[in-house]
Parts: C-alpha cells; structure tokens; sequence
C-alpha cells in the first residue's frame, strides 16, 4: 500500500496525480486527508490507482466486487462508487478501528448499503464464501491485505472470480524493492508475481501505477 508512484520519475509521477486529482470528488479527498494524519498513512492507495480501478470496475460491467484489506475505504469508494445501482462489495478486513473510518465515509457517501464489511482473517471469510457456493460469482477483486499470506488469497480470489474477472493485486513494486528480494514482503511480493506471470489460467499484465499493480484476467469463456 503506498500514496507515492514509485514507477515514474518524478516529473511524470507529478503529472499523472496532478491529472487524477482532478477525478477526485471532494469527499474522496478529505479521506486521503484523514488517513495522511494516520501513522500508517502509507497504506493507502493512490490517488491514480483509484481512478484506474474506477475506471476498470465500470469497463468490467462489475456487479459483484471483493476487497481483501480496507484500511480506511478510499479503494472501497472508488470501486463502490463505480458499480451500478444493484451493484455489491463485499469488504473484508481485521481492524474495526481503520474501517470504523471507512464506515462513516461511505455512509456519507450514500454508498453503504452497497458495501457489506466483514471483519476477521481474510482467509477465513474467503474460505466461508467457496464453502457457500460463491465460486465463479464475482467480476473484479483488489487484494491489498498482508502480503506473506497473498498466496492463499491469490488462489481463494481466483476461485471466487468469474471468467473473464479480474484480480487487482496492489504493491507489486514494494518501493522497488522486489528487484533483489530474497527476504521479507518484498519476497512474498515477488515470488507470486513470478508465479502469477508463470500461471495459464489467468492473463496477467503489471500497470506500473502507484506501488505497482499487478492485474490477473481469469481464462475462460
């Protein structure tokens, strides 16, 4: 999770934001201003990854959505915001304290009812919706949870997304860091992107945005 695009240099960095600003509403800029308060403000996404995800929802035609990893629900309101009227998000996150934020934005936003939160280890709610009959029932998912366990939420997220879904994985870069990893997140990180890239059941390309992020279509027709 990272607010500073690590994939350009800092002119064209400086533009891109200066561009995507412009796309974002007044409320969606007084939560980035919130969570900047916060001492890990460096989770949140970008402003130009949630324009892009917007962006991607509404190409998608998504109704319905999977977030793993809230934090303070700038990502849920740009995904929300960009779903039709009969249109669901099903967030899922540990902290009650960041999504109690991400709670009164989207209430402001007149988006809640659109959004359903469920609190607990994102293994388990994912597990909880393959063993209910969930799989192949959603168009677009964002895993931005705790990267040694990305693996497990690649392969739960993947069987939970329809053909032709997609799955947007944020901080492929890590700051740059993936580059030598051999230890720590940055490992984890890249060791799945290679494995992403390596997999035939999806199409994967990385959009060098924000921290990186890496998007996997499911095959499939």
């Amino acid at each position: 999770m990272s607010s500073t695009s690590h994939a350009l240099e800092p002119r064209l960095a400086d533009y891109l934001r200066t561009l995507s600003v412009r796309r974002e509403d007044p409320l969606l800029a007084e939560l980035r201003a919130v969570t900047a308060e916060l001492p890990q403000a460096e989770m949140q996404i970008s402003v130009e990854q949630g324009v892009f995800m917007s962006f991607l929802v509404r190409s998608l035609g998504a109704r319905r959505c999977l977030e793993v990893g809230v934090f303070t629900g700038y990502s849920s309101l740009c995904v929300a915001r960009a779903l039709p009227s009969d249109g669901k998000l099903l967030a899922c996150d540990l902290s009650a304290e960041w999504t109690a934020i991400a709670r009164r934005f989207w209430e402001r936003a007149g988006l809640a009812a659109k959004i359903e939160l469920r609190l607990g280890p994102g293994a388990e709610t994912l597990a909880a919706l393959i063993a209910a009959g969930e799989r192949g029932r959603f168009d677009f998912a964002f895993l931005d949870a705790d990267k040694s366990g990305q693996a497990g939420y690649y392969e739960q997220c993947l069987a939970l997304l329809r053909p032709g879904g997609v799955l947007a994985i944020d901080n492929a870069f890590m700051g740059g860091d993936v580059v030598d990893a051999q230890e720590g997140s940055a490992a984890h990180v890249r060791a799945l992107t290679e494995r992403i890239f390596a997999d035939a059941r999806v199409e994967p390309t990385l959009v060098p945005i924000g921290d990186g992020l890496l998007l996997a279509q499911k095959c499939g027709g």
